[in-house]
């Protein structure tokens, strides 16, 4: 250690550096005090401090969590620097054993929170991100058993085709348990790192998977484990576990929410180890519980990790899970993760059948700061080779970490034998039918059920039948059909396309490649905007309030989208669009006295989205992303040519749309989306932009659910939604609501927009009128008032549902409108 005198009048600092005496490393956060001074300091992670004192004699003692405690007398100032080091001690921690854990706990001069801090403080010189280059294989695989079949199931003569899938069962791997096997996935990759500028490239070069057919997404499947079962860095602030986050135990802020406990001192090869315990303060938070084993080398790094979750926190259908990971010394001292394994008890009771998911990591052949070229890590930063699902047994022989169990062997034959029975198929078709909708035919599906039945104000009665070819058919052309008849209004609604892929691929998978002609004629109504869920679906057919504003639309489509590997993707459209007014819509001008038939516009449209990382679950009708942490970024142009196929009008329209997914750890996490739009030109109202509404009874996340459809229209405007999930953190606290797992959400929408008056029809007579109801508007622009609605919800009832109780804010005279209401919305998640 260092000291240097610095003598200003009456101020004195006193200034240091802590060494380790064996390595000459600086010791971070020792802590240096003065004896008759209160307070004094710790040294920064170069081993430095400075304690400001009067004092011109001082007994100065530095201590440090694996280390002699060392005093110094200084009876007089030298001018010279005076050098000390301090040496390890592994007595003192063994003596520093916390033996009742009952008794009151403090984080000050608590050692084994010392050690803990040295652990942060050396994170970031023990991750694989402190060499400037590195190289790596990874092999993972992923397999998931049925566990605790039940007997009679087992024994049922219906299902005693299948039962060769339960015989095949390992009792050896946990005791008490019978795991059958059903899925296994393996991979295998080359992984390359360079920290400036940062990039990540891993190159897959062995993948396979069992593959249950054609009517099961085999890919969704695996896309959706992967994201339960994610890589993660003990060294990150937080961690995801089955799309939860949890604080890391070496977070930052961690010894404000965990305990930490010192139990014993090990030796592993030479190196004196720390066995540390650690749980949470509120065993209802999103905390882990476990052990870590920490070396004392002075690089405080973790060579062995084990992690749990209390059983008590807000866990959908997880019975249990445990993490272990190991890590190894690298030749200049670091340690780094060379096996991981996560295992998930899945169910929906405590003791009845389940599932039982484990993913093994392992990384061998780690190199670091050999220089590696700019061009390796061009393209996406994940690249699947042509050959990697192809690959020979030989190559798994070769590459795998560990050979598979008996059991795991099987499991490829299995599923191969079970996809060739007729009454599985038979089983799939008819179980995609209840649950998609569609139904299998040959080279074609029949469906969507949930359209064939539903009913409105204008078309009252309707029935609606359709269908779309698959890849049987060809994996180049798509083709999509349906007639629909309403008894109310006595027309006749139909709509076909056609879609070339030009990339051979299914225009349903990743990355789309394709040109779609459609043509559509069809009732709509305006403003209203969907996700995920069809216009005529049964359940929306029930409304609130007025729902008596409609419109007949004749849509021709011409579309080309190009999706890039990177997750940047770009699309072309054209469209020509008449739209006729329904209901008590009507279109009218020059102060009541020219009545608009229909409204037709020519358009040509231009669209750029960047969603990095993206990743979808791909069902029968959509993709349907899988949420992370990164952005979404879409902008729009959509420009209307006049006398171009009838167009009537001039105009631009310019959107962009920014959505982002923010994780506060145990806080849980909020969804937020701006949205802005600018409309050029002059329009009549129906070409503005109306605002989304929901008039249903569901909650929607992108549309104002107080908001009457065609309340607002607006040329310019921006908004924003804001979904925040506390994931039960307060109900948690809550005893007689802990035992329900609900979770608290809050919600708010906010609208800024308004209509120049070139666009006003209150200002300009020559514009077609806002629509009117017995004598009153019901369309209007926004003022400087923006529209305001917020609300709370409670999701996770019976685990699915979300109910949310909801207020509007402003705009409240105007007719027929909702100040609050109820909204009911479903969602599985973990």
């Amino acid at each position: 250690m260092t000291f240097a005198w610095r003598t200003q009048a009456q101020d004195i600092t006193l200034r240091g550096i802590v060494k380790d005496s064996a390595t000459q490393t600086a010791i971070t956060n020792a802590s240096i005090s003065i004896k008759g001074l209160r307070g004094g300091a710790r040294s920064n992670q170069e081993g430095r401090f400075r304690i400001p004192t009067t004092q011109h004699a001082a007994v100065v003692t530095v201590t440090s969590v694996g280390y002699n405690s060392k005093t110094i007398h200084l009876d007089s100032i030298p001018n010279a620097e005076i050098s000390f080091s301090l040496s390890r001690s592994f007595k003192s921690l063994q003596e520093a054993r916390v033996t009742n854990k009952r008794q009151r706990y403090r984080n000050k001069g608590n050692p084994a929170v010392e050690l803990i801090r040295l652990v942060i403080d050396h994170k970031d010189s023990n991750r694989m991100e402190a060499y400037s280059f590195a190289t790596y294989q990874k092999y993972e695989k992923l397999v998931v058993s049925v566990d605790k079949v039940n007997d009679k199931l087992s024994k049922n003569s219906l299902l005693k085709p299948y039962h060769f899938l339960v015989e095949n069962s390992d009792t050896t791997k946990l005791e008490g348990r019978r795991l059958s096997p059903v899925y296994l996935e393996e991979t295998y990759s080359n992984n390359f790192y360079r920290k400036s500028p940062e990039k990540i490239k891993s190159v897959i070069t062995g993948k396979r998977n069992v593959d249950y057919g054609e009517l099961i997404d085999m890919k969704g499947i695996s896309m959706y484990l992967n994201r339960l079962y994610q890589d993660f860095n003990i060294y990150d602030n937080n961690i995801s576990v089955f799309t939860n986050l949890f604080l890391s135990p070496i977070a930052e802020s961690a010894p404000t929410f965990y305990m930490y406990f010192i139990e014993d001192t090990t030796q592993v090869d030479s190196q004196k180890l720390v066995r540390l315990s650690f749980r949470p303060r509120n065993p209802n938070d999103l905390l882990f519980r476990g052990t870590m084993w920490i070396t004392l080398d002075g690089h405080y790094a973790i060579q062995k990790l084990r992690l749990l979750v209390s059983k008590s926190i807000n866990f959908n259908f997880v019975r249990a899970m445990n993490i272990n990971q190991d890590f190894t010394r690298q030749p200049d001292g670091r340690y780094l993760l060379t096996k991981s394994d996560v295992l998930g008890d899945f169910g929906i009771t405590k003791a009845g059948t389940g599932l039982y998911g484990e993913r093994e990591v392992s990384f061998v052949n780690f190199q670091a700061n050999t220089a590696l070229s700019d061009s390796l890590f061009k393209g996406p930063p994940t690249e699947i080779l042509d050959s990697a699902e192809t690959q020979a047994d030989s190559f798994w022989v070769v590459h795998r970490a560990d050979t598979l169990t008996k059991y795991e062997n099987k499991v490829y034959a299995n599923v191969d034998s079970l996809r060739k029975m007729k009454s599985f198929r038979r089983l799939v078709d008819w179980s995609t039918f209840l649950l998609a909708g569609y139904k299998q035919a040959g080279p074609i599906e029949i469906g969507p059920a949930s359209t064939f039945y539903s009913f409105n104000p204008v078309e009252g009665f309707r029935l609606r039948l359709g269908g779309r070819t698959t890849t049987h058919f060809s994996t180049r052309y798509y083709s999509e059909a349906y007639a629909a008849y309403g008894f109310g209004d006595q027309k006749w609604k139909y709509f076909l396309s056609g879609t070339y892929s030009l990339n051979n691929k299914s225009v349903y998978g990743f990355p789309q490649h394709y040109i779609r002609a459609s043509y559509q004629k069809e009732t709509q109504i305006p403003g209203q905007a969907l996700q995920f869920v069809q216009e005529d679906n049964f359940l929306l057919s029930f409304k609130r309030g007025n729902n008596d504003k409609w419109l007949y639309n004749d849509n021709f489509r011409l579309n080309y989208l190009h999706e890039l590997r990177n997750h940047l993707s770009y699309a072309f459209g054209f469209r020509w669009w008449e739209q006729t007014p329904a209901g008590t819509i009507s279109y009218v001008a020059k102060n009541g006295t020219d009545t608009i038939r229909q409204i037709t516009t020519t358009e040509f449209s231009g669209e750029i989205r960047w969603a990095p990382h993206e990743q979808f679950y791909i069902g029968k009708l959509y993709r349907v992303p899988i949420i992370n942490k990164y952005p979404i970024i879409d902008f729009s142009v959509t420009q209307g040519v006049k006398n171009v196929f009838r167009g009537q009008y001039n105009y631009t329209n310019l959107d962009l749309n920014f959505y982002k997914r923010f994780y506060e750890s145990f806080l849980g996490y909020t969804d937020i989306t701006f949205d802005f739009g600018y409309v050029i030109g002059k329009v009549p109202f129906p070409l503005l932009d109306v605002h989304h509404a929901n008039q249903s009874y569901a909650y929607q996340l992108q549309s104002y659910n107080l908001m009457n459809f065609l309340e607002f229209v607006s040329d310019h405007y921006a908004t924003a939604y804001i979904d925040h999930y506390f994931n039960g953190f307060f109900f948690n606290k809550i005893p007689l609501l802990k035992k329900l797992k609900w979770r608290e959400v809050v919600e708010g929408k906010i609208l800024f927009g308004g209509v120049r008056s070139e666009n006003d029809p209150t200002k300009n007579p020559q514009l077609v009128k806002y629509p009117m109801t017995n004598g009153q508007i019901e369309t209007f622009s926004l003022s400087n008032t923006p529209y305001i609605e917020a609300g709370f919800g409670i999701a996770n009832i019976f685990k699915l549902v979300r109910i949310d109780f909801i207020k509007r804010f402003t705009y409240l005279n105007h007719p027929e409108i909702p100040m609050w209401g109820i909204r009911v919305r479903s969602k599985f998640d973990f």
